[in-house]
């Protein structure tokens, strides 16, 4: 069974609209502020030197439902697992709740293992380039994989 890794933040009050409840598109923000911790938590980083290689891992999908609306000052606890471990992407799901345990929102998205080109700068345009997985990376990963492909 997939372990869950399990992180809390509170509410700033940037984070809401004029109706005082957290902004729609925040909650991306928290999904990934929250695959960013499990990654540091686990040794790795969103940036990566392997080998000589920048490696990183750009998002192609992102969704996120809601449930329950949430203000300033809350705290919510993210639930993280990897909904499919494959061979040059992950697929993240992110479950939000308040400090009751009620679900606030479900999020998930999906991001690909790229290694970057070196020498750009940045007013070249870059291209990711899709890699697999490397071993090390995917052997931390497994264990908060439902799916490990």
């Amino acid at each position: 069974m997939a372990e869950t890794y399990q992180t809390q933040r509170r509410v700033e009050f940037r984070d809401t609209d004029a109706a005082g409840i957290v902004h729609f598109s925040v909650f991306f923000t928290y999904m990934e502020e929250a695959e960013h911790r499990l990654l540091r938590d686990i040794g790795l980083s969103v940036v990566s030197q392997l080998d000589g290689k920048t490696v990183s891992w750009p998002r192609v999908s992102a969704k996120c439902d809601y449930r329950k609306s949430i203000k300033f000052e809350q705290v919510i606890t993210i639930d993280v697992t990897i909904e499919r471990l494959g061979g040059k992407s992950i697929s993240w799901r992110f479950d939000f709740s308040d400090k009751d345990g009620t679900p606030v929102a479900s999020g998930s998205t999906t991001t690909v293992c790229c290694e970057i080109p070196p020498n750009h700068d940045l007013h070249s345009p870059v291209k990711p380039v899709p890699i697999e997985i490397p071993p090390a990376f995917r052997e931390k990963l497994a264990v908060f994989a439902v799916d490990p492909a």
